[in-house]
């Protein structure tokens, strides 16, 4: 596997997807029987026929104050009484060629429920001109000057305006509610709080998931700040001003805004997102003290709205709808109240539906697995409860290729297969033990939940000054030595003595994750995935130990099935 594995764009519509959503802006735009009536193959020419009577939409171009003519639209309610006013719903665009376009087909539940909406292509993005920013502090400005056009409409109450954005576009929202009081509610899936993190994990470059950014973000439409950090970041450069630009572009680095004006905020994110940091998002989560709900969903970034941006149901869209109901006065959604705390599924079930009233009493308690040498005539090392063990040493070589192991074969793909129920699987048994270390449990004696965050201490002794490992925790069937993945990290270490014990302690992505009876925990440590960008070079090798005093181990949020 290489870099260019990821490099299909994964956001990219199906043919008739693409012709649905071109004849619904038509229909938009011209709400004649022609052009409603060619959305029959579809079965949607009723529900655009009841916007055409309740709602005017209709192109727009807004000059910001340096000239750039941002590219929007506006659906708003026909027929408001003498001094009726109602809710309006702020939409900045996805990462995508459609910019604002991608929302067209959530416009009639919006309308139906009494908002306006207006949605808009971030700068540089899709047919809007100026240069890409990265949501950084000019697309914020443009927000504000987008608010000010939006609430000069006649009609528009300028004290009920929601945000609602997906991925570039719900940190879009978020930092734009941080900088403009007028924002009374947000709504962010696949949200990201912490660029850096999301760029940097462990001290390891997410580089896969960044170049499929920069591909839509299309370098030459980029600004020369983002160009130099492209660079940088290619290079391994990760300085001062590489920190200052993901800084600037967190919505974490705002919480105190957030806190003060009580900004009720719902968050969706997934358990095997593969773009932005999970755990941020969630510690934000955590650290808000307004109304607030986090969504944590199987699969990979954006896979689960994608129905609901569609103009289908999903719960991320579902949950928007209610929020700003609730916080805003509309009426989009079913009438039930909004869910508050953390809501979420766990893999691989689809239909499953748990609800938490904070992470607090979501996650699991911990139960410390010690990693130990392999028994008599057994080739993987062992992990279970009880006494440390210590002294033992398993060598890795350092490999050039992926193991069986990896992240995901492919971004957002992936996971849209295990929302269908249909995980990768990996043939962990056929991975050769000299290019990874493996531990695994004795079968489990009953059915168990994984549910929480994990935490892993190794010790490294690198034959090289710098050296990467990524691990995995796997849900093995032993019938036929094949698994599914539960999560992972990398971890890297830089500037360290060649041949030096140095011993790590790092996160793993929290999970939510049902294992079945008999199955058995298994991790694996390598030395390569293509999705991140190691600092390992071969022909080289890296020894795992656990010395008396720091043994290994791994700590995992792991109860029986109730």
């Amino acid at each position: 596997m290489s870099v260019d594995d990821y490099s299909e764009n994964p956001f990219a519509l199906n043919a008739d997807d693409a012709a649905k959503l071109d004849a619904i802006e038509q229909a938009l735009l011209d709400p004649s029987p022609r052009r409603i009536g060619r959305l029959d193959q579809w079965g949607l020419a009723d529900t655009y026929e009841v916007h055409a009577e309740i709602a005017e939409y209709r192109a727009l171009s807004i000059a910001m104050a340096d000239g750039t003519m941002i590219d929007a639209s506006l659906s708003l309610p026909r027929n408001l009484a003498p001094g009726q006013t109602c809710p309006a719903i702020l939409m900045p665009a996805p990462l995508n060629d459609l910019g604002h376009r991608a929302y067209l087909p959530m416009i009639p539940r919006w309308a139906l429920g009494g908002y306006a909406v207006l949605a808009y292509s971030q700068r540089g993005l899709a047919k809007s001109t100026g240069e890409i920013h990265v949501a950084g502090p000019q697309d914020v400005a443009d927000a504000t000057e987008i608010v000010n056009s939006l609430i000069q409409i006649e009609g528009v109450d300028p004290e009920r305006i929601g945000c609602f954005g997906a991925s570039y576009g719900a940190g879009t929202s978020l930092l734009a509610a941080a900088n403009d009081l007028r924002i009374k509610a947000v709504v962010g899936t696949s949200a990201w709080t912490d660029l850096f993190a999301s760029l940097y994990e462990n001290g390891t470059r997410h580089l896969a998931a960044f170049e499929a950014l920069v591909k839509l973000f299309k370098e030459e439409r980029c600004s020369a700040e983002f160009k130099g950090i492209i660079q940088k970041i290619r290079g391994n450069i990760i300085d001062d001003e590489v920190r200052k630009f993901a800084g600037d572009r967190s919505p974490k680095n705002h919480l105190q805004a957030y806190n003060d004006s009580r900004v009720p905020i719902l968050m969706t994110t997934a358990w095997h997102e593969t773009i932005f940091s999970v755990p941020a998002v969630i510690d934000m989560f955590n650290d808000l003290t307004g109304p607030k709900s986090l969504l944590v969903q199987i699969g990979d970034h954006g896979n689960s709205e994608l129905p609901g941006l569609l103009g289908l149901v999903s719960k991320p869209t579902e949950m928007a709808y209610r929020w700003m109901d609730h916080h805003l006065g509309g009426t989009a959604g079913d009438g039930a109240q909004p869910q508050f705390g953390v809501r979420s599924e766990y893999m691989h079930n689809l239909l499953s539906d748990l609800r938490h009233e904070d992470w607090q009493s979501y996650a699991l308690p911990k139960k410390r697995f010690h990693l130990a040498d392999a028994a008599a005539g057994e080739r993987d090392g062992r992990m279970a409860e009880g006494t440390p063990h210590q002294g033992w040493t398993r060598s890795v070589k350092v490999a050039v290729h992926d193991t069986e192991a990896v992240v995901a074969p492919k971004l957002i793909q992936t996971g849209l297969a295990e929302r269908a129920g249909l995980p990768h699987v990996y043939k962990t048994a056929d991975i050769d033990r000299g290019l990874a270390a493996i531990w695994t449990t004795a079968p489990l004696p009953q059915a168990m939940r994984v549910q929480g965050e994990l935490e892993l201490r190794v010790t490294l002794t690198p034959q090289a000054p710098d050296a990467t490992i990524v691990a995995y925790l796997m849900d093995c069937d032993p019938a036929t030595g094949t698994a599914n993945i539960i999560t992972n990290a990398p971890f890297t270490v830089t500037n360290e003595e060649p041949g030096q014990a140095t011993t790590v302690t790092f996160p793993l992505q929290p999970a939510h994750y049902v294992l079945r009876k008999g199955h058995q925990l298994q991790l694996i440590i390598d030395t390569h995935d293509q999705f991140y960008a190691g600092a390992n070079r071969a022909p080289s090798s890296i020894d795992l130990t656990s010395p008396q005093g720091s043994e290994s181990y791994l700590d995992i949020p792991l109860s029986t099935l109730s």
